[in-house]
């Protein structure tokens, strides 16, 4: 033991406290449940009020209104999905690639030393800004991005959008 001074409401006294000689951690070894109790208590879900989201219409109720409002219900609407436009598309770079398999098919059409497409003919219906465009091309699409049309047109051709989505 040592002895520790203090101050008391009666004055100065002396008070005897016991020293700490083991870790504050202590292995627990042989202790069966390691500080926690009656066996199980530390074990599985029982002690957190079951796993994930249980208990949200129960004993969590509260956390729900408090934290999660709009945990529970609908929200919103969704669209009929034959109503819901979906695109598809090719970028200028790529179409720049297959210009001349497409003039060779007869996809393409070269006018006036300009080849003129139409991605929609091709199952495209965006034209996106990706890659290099070395030639003029006519670029015919429902949707087209501000790069592809500023690519385009810097190299010397033009994108032509078709109305109807």
């Amino acid at each position: 033991m040592r002895r520790h001074p203090y101050i008391g409401t009666r004055g100065a006294g002396v008070l005897e406290v016991s020293v700490r000689r083991e870790k504050k951690s202590r292995y627990y070894r042989g202790s069966r449940v390691r500080g926690w109790g009656r066996t199980g208590q530390h074990r599985r879900s029982g002690r957190k009020g079951g796993r994930g989201h249980a208990g949200y219409h129960k004993h969590y109720w509260t956390w729900v209104v408090k934290y999660a409002p709009d945990w529970f219900g609908k929200h919103g609407f969704t669209r009929p999905p034959a109503l819901v436009p979906r695109y598809k598309g090719i970028n200028v770079g790529k179409i720049d690639e297959m210009v001349e398999d497409l003039l060779r098919k007869g996809l393409a059409k070269e006018e006036d030393g300009k080849v003129r497409l139409n991605i929609v003919k091709l199952g495209f219906n965006k034209l996106l800004g990706g890659g290099r465009v070395s030639r003029p091309l006519i670029l015919e699409t429902i949707k087209a991005t501000e790069e592809a049309i500023r690519k385009a047109e810097e190299a010397g051709g033009q994108v032509i959008i078709l109305g109807g989505e």
